[in-house]
């Protein structure tokens, strides 16, 4: 495991802390400059530029708030983080930079809940 000058655990934590507070600012505060998102919920979407990426939260903050921790644990590259969403459980890992920012989060459906009117996707169920 790589060695880091912080606690990539404790930034995972503090970012998913944000996001159950629909805090946009300290979301972005957590994000590099230079950061990516890599989002899995439908297909696959990539979101780059700081535009774009408080774009990105302040549609997954209305739309797919985070409630509970699922799990946590440490990568090689960084920390993987799932957690409890209205539309099932998602897992995210999280990779940094040197000074503890997040650089990349690549995310995605680990156990979704079945589909219906305002899924990620924009399926219904059906009737």
């Amino acid at each position: 495991m790589t060695n880091f000058p912080f606690d990539p655990m404790a930034v995972a934590v503090d970012w998913l802390d944000a996001y159950r507070a629909g805090d946009i600012e300290t979301i972005m505060e957590l994000h590099s400059d230079d950061a990516v998102v890599h989002c899995g919920c439908c297909g696959v979407q990539t979101i780059t530029g700081r535009e774009a990426l408080r774009a990105f939260w302040v549609d997954r903050l209305r739309k797919y708030p985070a409630g509970t921790l699922d799990d946590l644990s440490p990568s090689d590259n960084g920390t993987v983080i799932s957690y409890v969403t209205n539309i099932g459980v998602m897992s995210a890992l999280l990779r940094f930079d040197a000074s503890g920012r997040i650089r990349l989060l690549d995310c995605s459906p680990l156990h979704q809940a079945p589909a219906r009117s305002g899924s990620p996707c924009g399926a219904s169920p059906a009737l």
